[in-house]
């Protein structure tokens, strides 16, 4: 009875961390920022006029221009994009699916959450961070292989109560949560360690001085973080499942 409920929580956990696993694959929300970077100016007009001595005078008139709009940006595994929005938007809200303008722009994102190059390859800016490409791609993937291997096995080993299935499908959902674990600490290491505004701003920043940008961490790291222990205790729940069967046998 206890190794009934011990398989079904363990079931459970290892659904949940799982979807949540592939849900961080599919969306594009690991990196969101905003930027003031764009082409405003505040024009004035200089209007020449005679006092009544007859000295010019230069009369400086502001002209009225509305306000400068952000660019936010969002990004992951498959999918970069961009799209303005007002200034008093707030960056998480506006970049939800049912709050995105017709107008955002995408490009394609598949050496998340690094710079995709749209000119020279490697791009000069960010070749000093190429080394993480890689590293992120691979264990990303790797992490969601395991993750479906593992159910694979693990759904396999009900109908025969093999321990040896359980095992192995417990040791694969621990090595899919130990993927996504250095995924993300690779992850938070880009964002604290390099330069991130510099890359939010691409050639952009150029032509900005001193722009405005703001860098957050994204709903699809949030829900990568919260499979990682989920996944790791279904993990470890059918490793005893699975040690509990070899001794009852």
């Amino acid at each position: 009875m206890r190794v009934r409920a011990a398989t079904l929580a363990g079931g459970l956990l290892g659904l949940v961390g799982t979807l949540c696993f592939f849900l961080a694959f599919g969306t594009d929300y690991w990196l969101v920022a905003s930027d003031n970077c764009g082409p405003y100016t505040w024009p004035t007009q200089t209007m020449p006029i005679k006092d009544a001595n007859g000295n010019e005078i230069q009369l400086v008139e502001a002209v009225t221009a509305s306000p400068p709009s952000l660019t936010l940006h969002h990004e992951g595994f498959l999918w970069r994009c961009a799209f303005r929005v007002e200034p008093a938007a707030h960056v998480t809200l506006a970049t939800l699916f049912t709050n995105q303008p017709e107008s955002k722009v995408c490009i394609h994102g598949y050496l998340f959450p690094l710079p995709v190059a749209m000119g020279q390859v490697p791009h000069p800016r960010y070749d000093a961070t190429a080394v993480f490409r890689g590293f992120w791609t691979v264990l990303i993937i790797l992490g969601l292989v395991a993750a479906l291997t593992g159910g694979f096995l693990l759904v396999c080993g009900v109908p025969f109560a093999s321990h040896k299935l359980y095992k192995l499908g417990g040791a694969f959902l621990i090595a899919s949560a130990c993927f996504f674990l250095f995924t993300l600490l690779l992850y938070v290491l880009w964002m604290e360690a390099v330069d991130v505004r510099r890359y939010v701003l691409q050639e952009r920043g150029d032509a900005c001085p001193h722009p405005q940008v703001s860098v957050l961490y994204g709903l699809s790291f949030m829900v990568a973080a919260a499979g990682v222990p989920l996944e790791l205790v279904s993990g470890m729940v059918f490793m005893l499942v699975g040690r509990a069967l070899r001794g009852g046998n």
